[in-house]
This record gives structure tokens, sequence and C-alpha cells, in this order.
């Protein structure tokens, strides 16, 4: 199939953007976003300025002051929710991305082409597979990304998952199918786990990734890196 128009069809696209103290980096994100439907930055507690940068980047701002990035997640969805429902708005597809400039949104056109135009259902942005700029991911992401994707083929069986990416793209009617309950550092290995176990048609793709804008809230810091490690793999034994 052709890839999709995306100045016509991206307008049924709505973007979540978790986002916690990233005044510096989140203008960018939002000045590199290609046109969409709507753009939810949700503001996960911040102490900076975040959130009156997303207004002033054109985002649609919602407020949650529970930490965590599962919890962030899902109050951007019951805003899609509220959107689809009490608006009547026209959602296909739903994007994910972060706030900390590390994902090159300006190219998410390969993530959410395969889903407009019906091929797929979920598709994952793989930075083991795509350009890392050097330092970009830490050692100890590299290897817990690939640790964690044999667990979860040893759990659940084949699958091609190379990396648990931020950068993700999915159909609105399989997300809401896959009724999303982390708050925390198991949001990730809980989509891509249900995703197979409901059989949704899946791909990675390769994307670039480059040095996030300041200092990471999980690999940056060793109790980040140590509490992410251990949610991740007790998410996989726990949904598996």
């Amino acid at each position: 199939m052709k890839p999709v128009d995306a100045a016509t069809v991206f307008e049924s696209v709505v973007v979540i953007i978790p986002a916690l103290n990233e005044e510096r980096s989140l203008p960018m994100v939002l000045n590199d976003m290609p046109p969409m439907g709507e753009v939810i930055v949700v503001d996960n507690g911040s102490t900076d300025s975040t959130a009156d940068c997303a207004r002033q980047g054109g985002a649609r701002v919602i407020e949650e002051s529970q930490r965590g990035y599962g919890a962030a997640c899902l109050a951007g969805i019951a805003e899609v929710d509220r959107l689809f429902q009490e608006e009547r708005r026209h959602v296909e597809v739903v994007l994910f991305a972060d706030a900390d400039y590390s994902d090159h949104v300006d190219a998410v056109a390969s993530l959410i082409d395969p889903i407009l135009t019906g091929e797929q259902d979920f598709v994952l942005g793989s930075r083991i597979k795509g350009n890392r700029e050097k330092g970009a991911m830490p050692p100890q992401s590299i290897y817990g990304n690939k640790f964690a994707c044999w667990l979860m083929r040893m759990f659940v069986g084949k699958n091609d998952y190379t990396d648990l990416g931020p950068l993700r793209a999915i159909r609105y009617s399989s997300l809401k199918q896959l009724e999303m309950v982390d708050e925390n550092f198991g949001w990730t290995i809980e989509m891509q786990m249900k995703a197979i176990q409901q059989n949704l048609r899946t791909i990675e793709v390769p994307v670039a990734y480059r040095r996030r804008v300041g200092v990471s809230k999980i690999s940056g810091t060793i109790s980040g890196t140590i509490k992410a490690g251990t949610k991740i793999i007790y998410s996989i034994w726990k949904y598996r």
C-alpha cells in the first residue's frame, strides 16, 4: 500500500507526551512534531514551567499529580476517551512519545502509516534496530532492554521485540482492548505482552535516537535503574 498523506490523515492521530520537569526539551519536541489531530502533554507534577511551555507550543495540558510514567499515560488515555466520547472526535491512532527530545518525532510517519493503512495494530519504534547517537542509551539500558525482550520470549512465546522503546503507535480501539493499568515502569512491558496475548498485528520499525536533554530520571541514576529493572522483571512475571 501507498503511505498515507500525513497532511490529511494525521488529523485522526492523538499524541500523548508524559512530561516531568522538561521545560528545556519540550518546546523542541513540539516544534518538530508533524501536524496532528491533538497533542496532549501530561504534566506529571512538574516544578518548572513545563505546563506553560506545552501550552505555548499548542498542546493540550492535562495535570496528573501522581508520579509515574504509567500514571501519566493513563491520564492521557482518559483525556483521549473524553475527546472521543464527549467531543465526538475521530481518533484512529494514539502515539506515545517522550518529552526529553531523545525521540525523532519528525519521523513518526513510519510508525503511524502501517496503522492508518490497515496493515498493523501496534507499531513499536526500536532504538536497538535504528541509529543511535553515541551515549544516547547507556550500557545498562541496552542490555536491560535485550534481557527484558528475551524474558518475554521465554514467557509468552515467539515475538520479534528487540526494545521497550517509548516511541510507539497503536490503534485506539486496540489500546482500549488492552485495558492498561500499570502506573509506573511496567507500562511498556504490559503493553507489549498484552499485545502478544491478544494477537494484535504488531511490528517494530527502526527509529533514530539522540542523547536526551538533561539527565534521565531512570537510567541517569543508580536507584532509578535498579527500581526500573526490578519493576520490569516483576511486570514480565505478572503479565506472563
